[in-house]
């Protein structure tokens, strides 16, 4: 990880430089840490991928933020585990659950837990389930058995290196965020380079391409838990409706949800980068 930081792959998010230290071991999260569960929530839905559709005009909206605010829902369902564990424990222990949001590396230790390995694409890859996994974390106390890790079943596949459309992936598990899409209509502040405008597509917040191409995901079970189907403002959505939503239609829409996080102004930012690529695409096949 401090190699990649000082490769400046990490772009404008500070935090990560900040807490570099304490991400290198939980027990500098949790003195007492002895053990680290990993929880996999599957969110794939039954939409059809990104790449399935053709239509340029058609707003491209990462699968995962298409329902409701992960941190919430899985948070409170850790919080219930956690709860059910003390229940059970015969002894008192400290314990600190997190839904992608403390000084976790999150994908390692789910790899040590046996949930699935990191692939190519960064992403951890159930073998059975595929990608389209949220990742949680209880850090505790107790010296509970631990499983196997998992072993990296990539093979020779390079179709996510391949399949990027602003080869944000440099090398195989190495992602440079400065030029992922879902950094660019994310995490980045302002104005996005002029020059990776046209690789952006119509993708209008985060960027699933690298996980559709993705042979692991080709026959990734469909979640039906009501928290991940997408609300009517993002569902298949076109980019022309989507720039007319008002102020009050797009606050409302995105009140509980994780696209929260980019905000209205840098979704209309990324919306008015999408339909100008849209209207070029249109005028080349006229």
């Amino acid at each position: 990880m401090r190699e990649w930081l000082d490769r400046g792959y990490a772009g404008e998010m500070a935090y990560l430089n900040r807490s570099a230290d304490r991400r290198a071991d939980v027990r500098n999260v949790l003195p007492t840490a002895q053990t680290v569960i990993v929880t996999a929530t599957n969110y794939n839905t039954d939409r059809p991928y990104s790449t399935e559709c053709g239509d340029p005009a058609r707003a491209q909206i990462a699968r995962y933020a298409w329902g409701d605010d992960y941190h919430d829902v899985i948070g409170a369902r850790l919080d219930a585990l956690l709860a059910w564990m003390r229940q059970q424990s015969p002894e008192p222990f400290e314990a600190r659950a997190y839904v992608d949001t403390g000084p976790v590396q999150e994908r390692v230790y789910a790899q040590h837990a046996g949930i699935g390995w990191i692939g190519k694409n960064t992403c951890v890859i159930h073998p059975a389930i595929g990608s389209w996994i949220f990742l949680a974390e209880i850090i505790c106390s107790l010296p509970l058995h631990v499983d196997a890790p998992s072993l990296d079943q990539c093979g020779t596949c390079t179709l996510c290196l391949e399949a990027c459309p602003t080869q944000a992936i440099v090398a195989p598990g190495v992602l440079d965020s400065t030029r992922c899409i879902s950094y660019l209509t994310i995490e980045k502040r302002g104005d996005i380079p002029a020059s990776l405008h046209e690789a952006m597509g119509s993708h209008v917040y985060g960027c699933d391409v690298c996980q559709e191409v993705c042979p692991w995901n080709a026959v990734a079970p469909r979640s039906d838990d009501a928290a991940w189907q997408p609300r009517r403002a993002w569902d298949r959505v076109d980019l022309l409706t989507l720039s007319q939503y008002g102020n009050d239609e797009l606050a409302e829409s995105l009140r509980g949800s994780a696209m929260q996080r980019t905000k209205a102004q840098g979704l209309r930012r990324n919306v008015a980068i999408a339909f100008a690529n849209a209207e070029t695409a249109a005028e080349r096949r006229v």
